[in-house]
């Protein structure tokens, strides 16, 4: 068993990888059974369910689940989507870990001009593309794996527009290679992840917990620059959804609340090691974040 992550920018060639990478598994020596999980598997819109933050995690923890359910039949899951979050492939990768197989990302690295082309000409065709907003939107947000990260790693790096993606490809044939090599106490270059004692609950609920604190208080950072944007002194913003509202008594430059926010993050995740749990909804983050910009404005 393995779980193979597809990642990359949208419209950069993930699905061919993916289809590729399948075939060449079927027909290897091992005649592996492989099952690709994506959004049309699913019946979910690309569009529909990129449009907003709400949809987007919807179809994310639609797709968590599928995989999830998938691990444990023995075949190799192959996840074709964006998979452009780290905070998202973490939470794979503790899939991975808990079920006790092979993981790996297969990244296919196309400059936003390639994709934005690629888009275009699938929309001229008739085929299934994002509608400007959402490709713009989800290019801006995209973040690119690291091999130094744990859960981008082992990381195979194709370059669709350079190289094409065949069967034959340099990268294919080594993603080949470690998912199905035999492993033993000779083996040294294929990692099978163990579970941790007693853990995984808790790192799904800090990969989740993390990721709406980023997710909130960038927003937060966000209305705090677009109001003051608007022109003229103002001594307070507001939020909604009965939030608390900011109170400034002076400009407050992107600068020092990037520096307010960086910190506010680090003493969350220290405090939660020993103290209460990080906030689990935006709601709360926000909220939390308002109470200590205040506490920090307040003091000037």
């Amino acid at each position: 068993m393995a779980l193979v992550v597809i990642c990359g920018q949208p419209c950069s060639g993930k699905s061919i990888a993916a289809i590729t990478l399948a075939e060449s598994l079927k027909e290897s020596d091992t005649k592996q059974s492989v099952r690709i999980i994506d959004e049309a598997s699913l019946h979910l819109d690309r569009n529909q369910n990129y449009a907003n933050m709400p949809s987007e995690k919807n179809l994310r923890g639609k797709l968590r689940s599928d995989v999830d359910r998938s691990v444990s039949r023995g075949d190799i899951v192959i996840v074709d989507s964006l998979n452009s979050i780290k905070g998202y492939r973490y939470e794979l990768w503790c899939i991975a870990r808990a079920a006790g197989i092979r993981y790996c990302v297969v990244y296919c690295d196309v400059d936003e001009a390639g994709c934005r082309e690629w888009n275009k000409e699938r929309s001229n065709r008739g085929e299934a593309s994002y509608v400007d907003g959402v490709f713009e939107d989800l290019v801006r947000r995209f973040e690119r794996p690291e091999r130094r990260n744990r859960w981008d790693s082992p990381l195979f790096e194709l370059y669709p527009s350079r190289d094409g993606i065949e069967k034959s490809s340099l990268v294919i044939l080594e993603a080949v290679t470690y998912l199905t090599k035999t492993v033993d106490s000779k083996t040294q270059v294929v990692r099978v992840l163990q579970p941790s004692i007693a853990t995984q609950s808790a790192r799904f609920s800090e990969a989740n917990s993390l990721y709406e604190l980023d997710r909130a208080t960038q927003e937060v950072i966000n209305a705090v620059v677009e109001q003051q944007g608007l022109g003229g002194a103002i001594s307070r913003v507001t939020l909604g959804n009965e939030l608390p509202p900011i109170e400034i008594c002076r400009p407050v430059g992107l600068p020092e609340l990037r520096r307010l926010r960086r910190t506010f993050v680090k003493l969350m995740g220290q405090a939660s090691l020993s103290g209460p749990p990080l906030p689990t909804g935006a709601d709360s983050a926000k909220r939390r974040f308002v109470d200590y910009l205040n506490g920090e404005f307040g003091g000037q």
